[in-house]
């Protein structure tokens, strides 16, 4: 099986190098890894150098900042750079002038994926963030990251039932090309406070079975949040968690999900 690791970082200013997630990825035996540029972060040039040092391994999701007056030209010249498969925005990213949507606009225009960080202040049901994606063209890839901002580090509040805000975000499943990523089961389960020989959670919501009943494994992708993941269950049990989970009830469905969809949506080739 072929897997691609769709969420990560790297870095030297914050998070590890990009040789720690190499070993990672090797021990774990993942073939291929998408650099996601960490939150703020515009200077893209260790992602672009990573790539080209170590060829057919990653791919990027580039940072750009919405507000400078030249974002549009940067995402275009982004574009067309060796192993830029994507650009990250969150919710609340704007553009100046006259269209305030023409970031994502572009985006789409150039034929980059937008993978959207759920930030704190705004989850995937929140109606304006619906308006804007619903409002894109329906070919522009559209990717929904951790869950739809379903993660533990948010309080018990995103993580116990009803889930309300989920099951709204997970209404956009009805758009075309929207994709959700999700990571290992500590990134949305709470972590027992007494460790054990044997990886276990007190519990574990049902948040990759509702995703599944919406997106389906062709419209999800795995992804390790590595380095945060460290401080959940660690890399190799991030993929093997979810890898072992029973919502993936066939061989083709774990083909999709921890492949097949990410070079489908992010259109890798290496």
């Amino acid at each position: 099986m072929y897997v691609v690791d769709t969420h990560c970082h790297a870095g030297t200013s914050w998070f590890e190098p990009v040789e720690m997630l190499l070993y990672g990825m090797n021990q774990s035996d993942v073939q291929h890894a998408i650099l996601t540029q960490h939150r703020g972060m515009v200077d893209n040039s260790y992602l672009l150098e990573a790539i080209e040092r170590f060829p057919g391994r990653f791919s990027a999701i580039v940072g750009v900042d919405a507000s400078a007056p030249d974002a549009l030209t940067t995402v275009e010249q982004l574009a067309a750079s060796d192993g830029v498969c994507g650009i990250r925005l969150q919710p609340g990213d704007r553009s100046p002038g006259s269209d305030p949507l023409a970031i994502w606009k572009k985006a789409c225009e150039v034929g980059l994926g937008i993978s959207v960080f759920l930030v704190e202040t705004v989850n995937a049901a929140d109606p304006e963030f619906q308006s804007v994606i619903n409002g894109l063209s329906s070919d522009c890839t559209v990717v929904l990251e951790h869950l739809c901002g379903m993660y533990a580090p948010r309080g018990p509040e995103s993580v116990v039932p009803p889930y309300e805000n989920y099951k709204k975000g997970l209404e956009l499943a009805n758009r075309p090309n929207t994709y959700i990523k999700f990571g290992g089961l500590g990134e949305f389960s709470q972590r027992p406070a007494r460790l054990d020989n044997q990886m276990e959670f007190e519990t574990i919501p049902p948040a990759l079975e509702m995703a599944y009943e919406a997106f389906g494994p062709k419209r999800m992708m795995w992804g390790s949040d590595f380095p945060p993941s460290a401080a959940r269950e660690g890399y190799r049990n991030s993929l093997q968690g979810v890898l072992e989970h029973p919502v993936f009830k066939s061989q083709e469905d774990k083909d999709w999900a921890f492949g097949k969809t990410a070079q489908k949506a992010w259109k890798l080739s290496y």
